[in-house]
């Protein structure tokens, strides 16, 4: 199985998910992330702005900045993306992704976690992302900042054969409902 035929197949598989398994999913992984977060004492998370496909980390990221927890969201650049603090309103951009306006890169020595969406993965627990790279060009110059990267998704779209490369970025864990 190729990465490209993996990745259609779970693109097919998360699109057919109905609105009551997406709703219980995302409220289970929402409320783990949240005590992960909570039990470590973190005070700075990379999140980001969902696809209707990924996640649903809104009402987690509404939580956690009422708790004073900063919370950095990609914006993208080329072919890459920075950090930016999450702040309203949000525009659509290249691919449908929501992002803050534009806004100054934060720069902090360090990430607690950095909660990463995921179509699929491996069982190197790289990441399967749309094929972009945007994810693996940030993480290949910013991985010494972040003391965790944990994937989400949903239901897990795992390979049981590697088919993910070397630049693909891995995962300290994956969280699924």
């Amino acid at each position: 199985m190729t990465k490209q035929h993996f990745r259609k197949k779970s693109l097919q598989r998360l699109k057919r998910l109905s609105w009551q398994r997406r709703y219980l999913a995302d409220k289970q992984i929402n409320s783990m992330l949240y005590h992960m977060i909570k039990s470590r004492g973190a005070k700075c998370v990379m999140l980001y702005i969902p696809l209707r496909m990924e996640v649903d980390v809104m009402p987690l990221i509404r939580k956690l900045r009422g708790e004073g927890i900063l919370v950095l969201v990609p914006f993208m650049e080329g072919e890459s993306f920075r950090l930016v603090k999450y702040r309203l309103p949000l525009q659509t951009k290249k691919y449908g992704i929501k992002e803050p306006k534009f806004s100054k890169q934060y720069r902090r020595k360090m990430i607690e976690f950095a909660i990463v969406p995921i179509i699929g993965t491996d069982r190197t627990l790289r990441r399967v992302g749309f094929g972009k790279g945007m994810y693996d060009r940030f993480f290949a110059r910013y991985k010494q900042d972040i003391k965790e990267i944990v994937f989400t998704q949903r239901v897990l779209c795992q390979s049981k054969v590697t088919i993910t490369d070397d630049y693909d970025v891995g995962a300290d864990r994956v969280i699924t409902a």
